[in-house]
């Protein structure tokens, strides 16, 4: 996801401001976590992956639909 909202061929220009802002909040969280939770469960994880999916699906979505 980080790669795609950064890649001109694939969302970058696609993305509205505060879209991006939020992928790239959500994004960062998200990796922040993994940095600091290695030893989670396989739940935590599946867990943290659906909260980037709920902040970042329904952007992508969105533009997807725009197009």
């Amino acid at each position: 996801m980080k790669n795609q909202i950064n890649d001109k061929d694939k969302l970058a220009d696609k993305l509205e401001g505060d879209e991006k802002e939020k992928i790239e909040a959500a994004t960062k969280e998200a990796l922040e976590w993994l940095d600091e939770n290695q030893n989670s469960e396989k739940e935590e994880y599946d867990e943290k992956l659906k909260e980037v999916e709920a902040v970042c699906n329904p952007i992508i979505t969105a533009v997807y639909q725009r197009s």
